[in-house]
């Protein structure tokens, strides 16, 4: 059985999480949120390529993709470089039927009878408008997202197993944080330019200059988040014992 082992088990759980956190990221990302305003800051005024008043603006799902960025360095570190290639072709099928369900769910016809009006006291006139537009807006980011998504995953996955592959079960922080910098780099140029330039008609400038915002924010979460990657480290181990946790770690497929 599938369950007669912890790793097993555990493999279960954190490709689980690891595809629902996805297919979340991929479904709360059509709102942009200002990150100074979040955290009571005044907004920042820079320019980057031409391009002035820039702030912190950001896709709500990059709250999501620290839990991903640890989750693809875990699932690395102890099942291999198989095992996230596997997972990241998953979670590529998992955002086409998504993608699929999504359009059909805006193309049926709404109730008019009491749906459509539902929200008027709080504002939404007309609830099928309002459907179409944040989850119409979505296709255009689930498509920018697949291609960037299967592409950094990919690269991440390299890049971690080739430094683990130099320094074995050593220095986590340096091949999660590195792999990490250099997949999420070429992630947010892609996602942004063909989400917002190729399919948003945004100008080319503007585009790279909020993929360099987004890697900022990305560049700051990866650092702040190697103590928890230790931790989760610890917690594996002892769900796992030292003995198997080691040997799983220095499968390096």
């Amino acid at each position: 059985m599938v369950l007669d082992n912890p790793q097993s088990k555990l493999f279960l759980f954190l490709s689980g999480l690891f595809i629902s956190s996805i297919l979340l990221a991929e479904l709360i990302g059509v709102k942009l949120f200002s990150l100074e305003e979040t955290l009571g800051f005044t907004k920042f005024a820079f320019t980057i390529l031409g391009e002035k008043d820039l702030s912190l603006t950001l896709s709500v799902g990059v709250l999501v993709w620290p839990i991903i960025f640890i989750l693809t360095d875990i699932i690395n570190d102890y099942y291999g470089f198989k095992a996230i290639k596997f997972l990241t072709i998953i979670s590529v099928i998992h955002i086409a039927i998504v993608f699929v369900l999504i359009f059909f769910a805006i193309k049926v016809s709404p109730d008019n009878d009491w749906w459509n009006t539902s929200q008027k006291e709080n504002g939404i006139l007309n609830m099928s408008i309002a459907f179409n537009a944040v989850f119409g807006q979505g296709l255009n980011i689930i498509i920018a997202s697949i291609i960037a998504f299967l592409i950094g995953q990919i690269i991440d996955a390299f890049v971690f197993k080739k430094i683990k592959q130099k320094t074995g079960n050593k220095f986590i922080w340096a091949r999660a944080t590195t792999s990490t910098l250099i997949s999420q780099f070429i992630d947010s140029i892609i996602v942004t330019i063909v989400a917002f330039y190729a399919l948003s008609n945004m100008p080319l400038n503007k585009a790279i200059a909020l993929a360099i915002t987004a890697y900022f924010y990305k560049f700051i979460v990866a650092l702040l988040s190697t103590p928890l990657l230790y931790f989760i480290h610890f917690l594996i181990e002892k769900y796992l014992g030292k003995e198997l946790a080691l040997k799983m770690k220095s499968n390096l497929n």
